[in-house]
């Protein structure tokens, strides 16, 4: 066999009679320094095996690691460590793959293959090349070597534990266990490369830094409830559904309900019951998913509370808006802690992890690698999908299958914790999620009967005069409309009353908050309050107004509207009003998708026994079961089940699934507000800065979300600019006209390309 060395030696380019392949170059030229091919295949294998044993496959990973770098074994790529043009060295190993070990290396080609560009669809073209036409590309000699220096197994087994679904569900079951296949494969490649450089270059390894185990939370945890006195009716209850949550924790690993009450304490609850469970099964962390990111900071910031001295360095809180600040701590140890909580944002190796549905959902079904990288680590998790009712509906049946697939296969036990519950079992929704059991205590009836605290009833339709009456007649009052057009204009005709307030998205969350700490501050004077807001009030936002006023909608948002009233139970439910009314006036009618929500609500409403009381868990379950009737072909819109059970493991639609999930369609544009110094000071450091990115997400709180077609608008009219746009590619604009920014009602431009742009948005 010709040597390497001998094959070398002509080579212009090449140093003479080099006898060994590398994967990264390093600082040296006699390549002392640089990391050998086999170190680094060998390396990532063993990373992704490990990490793929947490779902039983750890040959698999350990295979894939091995494999996915194996066109660096080539002389096109010896030269490319050189200086030399860019080479395909993925192919290599995915052809591999398919060759020796069959329909389950197909499946570790995909992400060999795609392990640095992204998962790929199997046959048909997307935007990457598929994989069928990489594994017939014409690729450069492979030396022989390699099977001397990559060790790999005869044959391989899928996951010893893993449990079909159904036939129709068996591609999407395939395409979930190739995308965490994946995500083993590119952290492991990413950390050990990383951990290469970190080597040669004598920088510190964070990522060893040790974070504290949930036992240590845990503890933290009991000393905080043991502060709490069950001083008064409400509290008492709250302790008693606590008790019973945790009682529940020892169940076997699966899925879970926690139907909880407004008010009911179901956030520090379902923190507890998921350390416990944790703890009792080998789980190895906690992972909150949250619908809105105000909610997501305001539990985080609630967790932080409740885990004491430990809060800082347990709770990862990931979403565009978070940063990791580790310079702000001087204690030596927890800066290293806060230095590794910070690289945790990359793959979630943290204990506790807060994020939103949209980053959880969205992973799930992705084909890049960064948004890939995470995946694995949510198996062997406790997951609480919180306030479980905002799964969009035209996404619902793949959420459900994903669901279901965490907690069939990847060893989660995944909580469904809302006090609105949709109607997600099975057989009620086809496809629907088997053996959920109830973590609260029951009849759930009597749980919900002793925390009713309004009384709530449909007013009939009212124009705006006689809305404006109702708000004029009471002093703290809610009203809430379905859309901001709708709150600007009733605010503008009560805006002489005293404490009137307005509340809307075309606010920066900044500012949005100032005027929830004037209202909070209000309403605990006994000062008049009116508040006119869009459904953002509904999101876990907490305050306590003695009527509300709402717009019909699902009885899911009224359940979300009636938690805003009484929040306290401080008066008695006679004396506090939830008034749902309908208006008359086509400018404010809601889109078509939450028409149709209302229009399950009031059919639910016309049976005699449910409208009496239309917040009960009865009344609910109904209302999500004729919804769900209802919408039964939009419940995946894109049909992407349908797309996987017409497809086989050759052609996996990966990149196709990646493109077509998301969880929200509408394309919107962030502009900055320069609405206080701190902003502005943001904006400052941003024209000049080097990396934008930490600076880039202090200032969204300063955002104003618009859709591309306002955008437009306001770039044509000059009402925005591109700051250092040369440095940042025009990516980051900021409003340049500040006559356009209301201190009262947010942004506010009245041209009519703006107003036709506002009515299409919700």
């Amino acid at each position: 066999m010709t040597s390497q060395g001998d094959r070398n030696a002509d080579s212009r380019n090449m140093p003479p009679r080099l006898s060994a392949y590398f994967a990264h170059s390093g600082n040296n030229p006699d390549h002392s320094d640089w990391q050998s091919l086999p170190d680094h295949l060998n390396g990532t294998g063993r990373r992704s095996g490990n990490f793929a044993a947490v779902f039983g496959a750890k040959e698999l990973g350990e295979t894939g690691g091995r494999l996915h770098d194996l066109g660096k074994y080539t002389q096109p790529f010896l030269k490319r460590l050189h200086g030399g043009p860019a080479v395909d060295h993925a192919s290599w190993g995915a052809r591999i793959a398919v060759d020796r070990y069959g329909p389950l290396g197909r499946l570790l080609a995909y992400g060999i293959a795609g392990h640095h560009a992204g998962l790929a669809n199997g046959k048909d073209h997307g935007e990457r090349t598929c994989l069928h036409e990489r594994l017939k590309a014409h690729l450069p000699e492979l030396d022989p070597i390699w099977q001397h220096e990559i060790a790999l197994p005869e044959k391989l087994a899928p996951p010893a534990t893993f449990k079909p679904h159904s036939e129709e569900r068996g591609s999407f079951q395939l395409a979930f266990l190739a995308r965490m296949l994946f995500s083993t494969l590119v952290d492991a490649d990413f950390l050990d490369t990383e951990a290469y450089y970190q080597r040669i270059e004598n920088r510190p390894r964070h990522r060893d830094t040790p974070l504290p185990d949930l036992a240590a939370l845990r503890q933290r945890l009991d000393a905080y409830l043991q502060k709490f006195t069950p001083d008064r009716v409400i509290n008492r209850t709250r302790a008693e559904i606590l008790h019973h949550v945790r009682g529940g924790a020892a169940a076997a690993p699966g899925l879970f309900s926690l139907t909880v009450p407004t008010g009911g304490g179901k956030t520090l609850a379902s923190l507890a019951f998921a350390l416990d469970h944790a703890i009792a099964h080998g789980l190895r962390r906690v992972i909150f998913v949250i619908p809105f990111t105000s909610i997501v900071e305001q539990n985080a910031a609630v967790f932080r509370q409740a885990l004491g001295d430990l809060g800082d360095i347990a709770v990862l809180e990931h979403h565009s808006a978070f940063t990791v600040d580790p310079a702000s701590d001087r204690d030596p140890d927890k800066y290293q802690a806060k230095e590794k909580l910070k690289l945790a944002m990359e793959n979630w190796d943290a204990p506790v992890v807060v994020t939103t549905a949209v980053q959880f959902f969205e992973s799930l079904f992705a084909a890049r690698p960064s948004s890939c990288r995470k995946l694995h680590n949510i198996a062997g998790s406790v997951v609480i999908l919180d306030e479980a009712q905002t799964l969009p509906i035209k996404m619902l049946k793949p959420c459900v299958a994903a669901i279901d697939e965490l907690a069939r296969n990847y060893r989660c036990s995944l909580v469904l914790c809302t006090a609105t519950q949709p109607a997600l079992s099975a057989p009620q929704l086809p496809g629907g999620l088997e053996n959920m059991r109830e973590l609260a205590p029951e009849p759930l009836e009597t749980l919900f009967r002793q925390f009713e605290r309004v009384r709530t009833r449909h007013i009939g339709t009212l124009d705006d005069e006689a809305l404006a009456a109702h708000l004029r007649q009471r002093e703290q009052v809610l009203c809430i409309v379905n859309n901001r057009r709708h709150a600007r204009y009733l605010y503008q005709m009560i805006a002489d009353l005293p404490g009137a307030r307005h509340l809307t998205t075309w606010m920066c969350a900044q500012h949005r908050s100032e005027v929830l700490d004037d209202i909070r501050r209000q309403l605990k004077a006994g000062q008049p309050c009116r508040l006119i807001s869009t459904s953002l009030i509904e999101a876990g936002v907490d305050v306590d107004f003695m009527t509300v006023l709402r717009a019909e909608a699902g009885l899911d948002s009224i359940a979300q509207a009636a938690g805003r009233c009484n929040r306290e139970g401080r008066r008695p439910a006679e004396q506090s009003e939830m008034l749902v009314f309908r208006t008359d006036n086509p400018d404010w009618a809601p889109p078509p998708e939450l028409e149709q929500f209302a229009q399950a609500a009031r059919e639910i409403l016309r049976q005699p026994a449910l409208a009496a009381a239309p917040l009960s868990p009865e009344a609910i379950e109904a209302y999500f079961r004729r919804l769900y009737w209802q919408q039964d072909e939009a419940l995946d819109k894109k049909n992407l089940l349908g797309l996987l059970k017409n497809s086989c493991l050759e052609s996996l639609p990966l990149e196709t699934l990646a493109a077509k999930f998301r969880m929200i369609e509408n394309v919107q544009c962030p502009v900055i507000v320069p609405y206080d110094a701190t902003a502005e000071r943001l904006l400052d450091d941003l024209r000049y800065a080097e990396h934008g990115g930490a600076i880039a997400r202090k200032l969204q709180r300063y955002l104003v979300q618009v859709p591309d077609k306002v955008f437009r608008a306001l770039e044509t009219a000059g009402a925005i600019q591109p700051i250092a746009a040369e440095r940042w590619d025009r990516q980051f604009w900021a409003l340049a006209n500040p006559d356009i920014y209301d201190r009262e009602i947010g942004l506010c431009w009245e041209k009519p390309e703006f107003v036709a742009a506002e009515r299409m948005i919700w």
